[in-house]
């Protein structure tokens, strides 16, 4: 089996040759890991460690230029104006995050409001006509589209850089219009730009990746009645638009969300990836037992704990563990449950992998 194969077998929850193996980490890991094994190329990294799946951004901007500001920071398509901000700057090895200035829409009081926002994007705004080639150049892997990091296909994460977050949960429960009028936007934004992306694709993406975070360490960050309300008819019309070009579906969520599974399975979710295994009710056992034949998962390798403070042998003891519960009957694709972070040691994720080829076999 190569490795679009294996994926695509375990996606459709059937065992294939070996569990597939992703890549998440950050840019400080994946430059760590080059250095410890004097690998040049990413490709080769990737390689490597039988890394299954290549992802694609799928266009390039040539819309409006973006507005910058003295002090580093940048407006995004969304009109969102972010700034790099150290972890610890006295040590760049720690990484760093995009920390959000001013929501530009947090005075709005009205739908007239929203409406007449003056930084809303267009589809137009991207060229798509490198999809199709940027699909043949990774032939015999699983292709995986879904944006770069901070454009990727979602509701409430935008919605919360537009808005602010404390606003916008204000608003799901006091002013209900203000932010159906912002996923109406979002919805009808990334419905036009992931057509686009497909029709251009010509059948070469594999997979459709979504990520929106729903979960917090302990529970979800809405009720699940809002969620149904006001994000489900939105993530199903994404679901359908992938499937209606014959493209799986893969959404990234942290947190306790195993009381969303349900609802992630009747809009027809494929892949639920993230797994994070210490937030609160995420039983990874129970969830396979649950809804093993009805969904793929991915990730579950914990990086709260294991991966950024175990030893190499603990590493090795939760992927096999993963694998003997997550496995059986297909519908697992080992990988960690977020990007491996600065603060991992290599040698845990070299152990990592190789774990997962020695102990993936079927």
């Amino acid at each position: 089996m190569n490795s679009k194969e294996r994926a695509n077998t375990a996606i459709k929850l059937k065992q294939p040759d070996r569990v597939p193996v992703d890549y998440w980490a950050d840019k400080l890991i994946t430059q760590r890991l080059m250095k410890a094994l004097d690998v040049r190329e990413y490709e080769k990294l990737l390689k490597r460690h039988g890394i299954d799946f290549r992802y694609i951004e799928g266009t390039v901007y040539t819309g409006p230029e973006l507005e910058k500001f003295e002090d580093g920071s940048a407006c995004d398509i969304w009109g969102v104006r972010r700034k790099t901000v150290m972890i610890d700057p006295q040590n760049p090895e720690k990484g760093s995050y995009e920390h959000v200035i001013d929501p530009p829409l947090a005075s709005a009081q009205t739908v007239k409001d929203i409406e007449s926002y003056g930084h809303w994007p267009s589809p137009g705004w991207y060229d798509y006509s490198q999809v199709a080639s940027m699909c043949k150049k990774h032939d015999g892997y699983a292709v995986v589209c879904g944006g770069d990091r901070l454009n990727r296909t979602a509701q409430l994460k935008p919605a919360m850089y537009l808005r602010g977050v404390e606003q916008a949960m204000l608003d799901l429960a006091l002013n209900p219009r203000i932010m159906e009028a912002i996923f109406e936007r979002l919805v009808d934004f990334y419905l036009e730009y992931n057509r686009n992306i497909f029709e251009n694709a010509r059948g070469g993406i594999d997979i459709f990746f979504m990520g929106d975070d729903f979960g917090t360490q302990n529970g979800l960050m809405t009720s699940i009645e809002m969620w149904r309300k006001f994000i489900k008819p939105g993530f199903k019309k994404f679901i359908d638009l992938a499937h209606s070009y014959g493209i799986a579906v893969m959404h990234h969520t942290c947190g306790a969300i195993a009381e969303l599974i349900p609802d992630f399975i009747d809009c027809g979710l494929d892949i639920l990836q993230s797994l994070q295994p210490r937030a609160k009710g995420m039983d990874l056992k129970k969830i396979k037992e649950e809804y093993g034949k009805y969904i793929c998962f991915q990730g579950g390798i914990d990086i709260q704990n294991t991966l950024p403070y175990g030893t190499p042998a603990d590493v090795t003891r939760e992927v096999i563990e993963r694998i003997k519960t997550m496995a059986p009957g297909g519908g697992y694709i080992l990988c960690s449950a977020h990007n491996i972070q600065a603060d991992v040691p290599v040698e845990n994720v070299l152990a990592m992998y190789k774990a997962a080829l020695e102990h993936g076999k079927y």
